[in-house]
């Protein structure tokens, strides 16, 4: 079953199918290997699980082939990091298994999306975890201060782990996280980094995204009357009243008459 047949209709496909589950101790690490998984494979990722003291697992679904290899290459990843705590493959999962996800309900809307790289595919993505807060902070500073990065988010996932997600383009998140490294080992502990240049639009639907990297319709202007102005009266000069003797008047009404 191709993922453009699961798309069909995804509803009676799922009995088909099978999940696969990968769990790292690291929140850029179960991204890295989520991102491997939906590249190296026609499976659809349905999202996380974050079950506390740093435990983190990724959630891919399509059909059995598929999602093995997906799950093969995600612990490929994981193990590269050190960070591979188990992964599983549910061949034809109970329809009532469903309940466990609390994600499972979006998993029509995501299997009708059309599959493709992300809007903001020329930008990529950094993730940066330490052990302890002011050690993220600190480095989440240095990073947007050492390179044209914004700051998207940060992820919790206990056991005093916190991961800052930073975005801009590929060049400028490597010379940040290399800045926030440094930071974070000054004031903390480091405990993981990753960096993924291109993400699909699985990975992307599942990750936070400033609000400076989305774009907002203009509102249109409001066209308002105008107020109407109250005409003010012209004020004209007034003429100097000059006095005129009434013999001046009639003698020019006595040269008017014989004129005519």
């Amino acid at each position: 079953m191709s993922k453009l047949e699961f798309k069909t209709n995804p509803v009676s496909k799922l009995r088909d199918s099978a999940l696969g589950l990968v769990s790292t101790k690291s929140f850029p690490a179960i991204v890295g290997t989520a991102d491997m998984m939906v590249k190296s494979s026609e499976v659809i990722l349905v999202g996380y699980e974050k079950i506390g003291s740093g435990y983190c697992t990724a959630i891919v679904r399509g059909n059995i082939a598929d999602v093995r290899l997906a799950v093969e290459e995600g612990a490929k990843t994981a193990e590269q990091f050190n960070q591979l705590v188990s992964r599983s493959v549910i061949a034809r999962p109970m329809p009532n298994l469903e309940v466990i996800f609390p994600i499972g309900s979006h998993l029509v809307e995501i299997a009708q999306q059309e599959r493709g790289y992300s809007k903001l595919s020329n930008r990529s993505i950094g993730l940066l975890e330490t052990r302890g807060f002011p050690a993220m902070v600190g480095a989440s500073d240095a990073m947007m201060k050492s390179a044209d990065v914004q700051l998207a988010s940060y992820e919790t996932i206990g056991d005093g782990l916190c991961t800052a997600i930073i975005r801009g383009s590929v060049a400028d998140v490597a010379v940040a996280i290399d800045a926030g490294m440094y930071e974070a080992e000054k004031i903390g502990e480091l405990n993981a980094v990753m960096v993924i240049p291109r993400l699909l639009e699985d990975l992307e639907h599942t990750l936070p995204v400033a609000s400076c990297w989305l774009e907002k319709e203009e509102p249109l202007p409001m066209l308002l009357p105008n107020k109407v102005r109250q005409r003010q009266p012209v004020q004209l000069p007034e003429f100097e009243k000059v006095p005129i003797p009434i013999e001046e008047i009639e003698t020019r009404k006595h040269t008017h008459q014989d004129e005519i």
